[in-house]
């Protein structure tokens, strides 16, 4: 029994040790310096969906901004951060629940900003293998994103490209409120559509193993990273969506806007 204890006493030393070499690096939280004032025409240039939005849902996506910034800390590790960066990160959290007026991400407290792309050891230099753009965090990182500071303005800078590296992981978050991340977000998607979501999911996964498919093949690798990946689709190309998958794209709709019948245009 006592090499049990033993053995139990070492795990325990490992995760203290790594949680404290992590937290040890990471300077202050980092935020605008006064969210009220927002650079609307930065915005207007940079993130597509607001620039559709007519101006009153400027108005409240701005409102969502502040809200968020209030709740979340950002905090660069062992980089510099930008208040457009900052923006940006607001603005990926803000897309996916604009349609949720009352929606709070409860299961986010902080957002740590890497120099570059990291591994699973949170490696971000050296020469072990790195390709983590971004990360929810489990276990003593519960509550906690990271993301690849050159990820977040890749993620905007091109709408055409289907991908967007900050949106994908705030839907992971929506995706966990309700306990699991399993591509089924329970909150939004009413249950009897729970059954036909999975069918959709399982059918869309064989067109991208047979290549038949324009949905990156990263979606392919588990339902929940097909959730996240399509909705990176849905908000970054709604209209090359509805065209090649109208079935999936009235399916997100229906989860994103709450709405069942999905018109034939939306931001």
């Amino acid at each position: 029994m006592k090499i049990y204890y033993e053995i139990a006493a070492i795990l325990f030393l490992i995760i203290g040790i790594s949680a404290f070499l992590f937290f040890k690096r990471r300077p202050s939280g980092t935020l605008l310096k006064n969210p009220a004032e927002i650079d609307r025409q930065f915005l207007l240039t940079e993130v597509a969906f607001y620039a559709k939005l007519d101006e009153s849902q400027r108005n409240v996506f701005e409102a969502d901004i502040r809200d968020f910034l209030s709740r979340v800390t950002i905090t660069p590790v062992n980089t510099d951060i930008s208040e457009e960066e900052i923006l940006l990160i607001a603005c990926g959290a803000i897309i996916p629940i604009f349609h949720f007026p009352n929606w709070k991400y409860i299961n986010l407290r902080e957002v740590l900003v890497y120099p570059d792309n990291f591994n699973h050891d949170f490696e971000s230099s050296g020469k072990n293998f790195r390709n983590i753009l971004g990360m929810v965090g489990n276990g003593y990182m519960e509550g906690t994103m990271i993301l690849s500071k050159p990820a977040i303005r890749a993620s905007f800078n091109n709408p055409g490209d289907k991908s967007n590296t900050v949106i994908h992981e705030f839907v992971h978050l929506i995706d966990k409120v309700d306990g699991e991340t399993d591509g089924v977000p329970n909150l939004l998607l009413e249950r009897q559509y729970v059954l036909p979501w999975l069918d959709m999911i399982h059918q869309e996964m064989l067109h991208i193993a047979e290549g038949k498919s324009d949905i990156n093949v990263y979606a392919y690798t588990n339902k929940a990273e097909f959730f996240a990946v399509a909705s990176e689709y849905f908000f970054e190309r709604p209209e090359l969506l509805e065209k090649n998958h109208p079935e999936l794209y009235k399916a997100l709709h229906r989860m994103f806007s709450g709405n069942k019948k999905a018109p034939e245009k939306e931001p």
